[in-house]
Parts: C-alpha cells; sequence; structure tokens
C-alpha cells in the first residue's frame, strides 16, 4: 500500500501553460493590428488630401502645351483703364494649356481648336480692358493671372488651362 501510495504521488502532473506567454503574444498581436490600421487610414487621408489639392491648384499635372497670345513677337497690345485713361498695355502672355482637352487643343498639330483661339482672344483682350490701371501693379500681379486664370477655365471648361506666364510687361 505505501508502494502505491508513491507510484500516484510520483507520476507527474502536465504542467500548465504560463499565462503570461499567452498575454504577450496578445499584447503583440494587438499592436501590430492598431499599427497596421493606423498606416492605412494615414495613408488614405493623404492620398485623399493630395487628391483635392490636385484637382483644386492643378499643381501635378500631365506636361502642358504652351500657346503664346498675340503677336508672336509683339504679343498683346490693348488699351487699358478705359478710353479716357490713354494707357497701353503691351504684355507677352503664355498659356499652359491642358492637352487633354480635346475641345480647346488639336490633337495632331499641339495648337489651338480655331473657335477656343477666338475665345481666348477675346477672354483675354475684354478681361485686361476691364482691369482697373492700379491693378497692374507688380504687387498685385499673382492675383490678376489667377483671375484670368479662373475666367478662361470658366469660358473653355474646368482644368483647360493650367497656368499663366507673363513673358513681358510695358504698361506706358
Amino acid at each position: 500500500m505505501a508502494d502505491e501510495e508513491k507510484d500516484v504521488e510520483s507520476t507527474p502532473e502536465p504542467k500548465k501553460k504560463s499565462p503570461i506567454i499567452l498575454i504577450v503574444v496578445l499584447v503583440v498581436v494587438g499592436l501590430a493590428l492598431a499599427a497596421g490600421i493606423s498606416i492605412f487610414v494615414t495613408t488614405k487621408i493623404m492620398a485623399d488630401a493630395n487628391a483635392e489639392q490636385d484637382e483644386g491648384e492643378g499643381r501635378h499635372h500631365d506636361a502642358g502645351i504652351f500657346i503664346k497670345l498675340g503677336d508672336p513677337k509683339e504679343g498683346m497690345l490693348v488699351n487699358v483703364g478705359g478710353p479716357r485713361a490713354g494707357k497701353y498695355l503691351k504684355a507677352g502672355i503664355v498659356l499652359e494649356m491642358n492637352p487633354g482637352k480635346k475641345s480647346v487643343i488639336n490633337e495632331e498639330t499641339k495648337t489651338l481648336q480655331p473657335d477656343a483661339q477666338v475665345k481666348i482672344d477675346d477672354m483675354v483682350t475684354q478681361f485686361l480692358r476691364a482691369t482697373k490701371v492700379e491693378d497692374f501693379d507688380a504687387t498685385k500681379q499673382d492675383e490678376l493671372k489667377k483671375q484670368l486664370k479662373d475666367a478662361l477655365n470658366a469660358e473653355l471648361g474646368s482644368g483647360a488651362v493650367y497656368d499663366i506666364y507673363i513673358t513681358s510687361f510695358l504698361l506706358q
């Protein structure tokens, strides 16, 4: 009998796994899951913000087609400030156009469509003639270009004009 009690006592019991290891594994998995979700959310938000910026400001776009307005050498010559002001503006204005706008740009020749050329010349001439002499100040040049770009895009369709460059400017 004493031997039987020893046999029962000497049989080893299976060891229980430590709960600390299980907790550590769960914490590591939880952290990895949280990191994955935060990376996904951050990249999604950044991509949406970049897409809105691209649409709103047109900063990232395909290479545009550059079109010089007016006479190839002289540029545009218009009277500004009304008929009594006696002021004339001679400006070299270059438009960077969206090559994807088939209604504006001829795919084969990479030039303006004839109707778009007329609309642009008319719009720019009217815009410049209607602008007050004070608004041609050098400090207001960026605002003037933005207003002209917005007016052209309203006439030709959103995104038709990427940017406007002034290559020469003489107000007399």
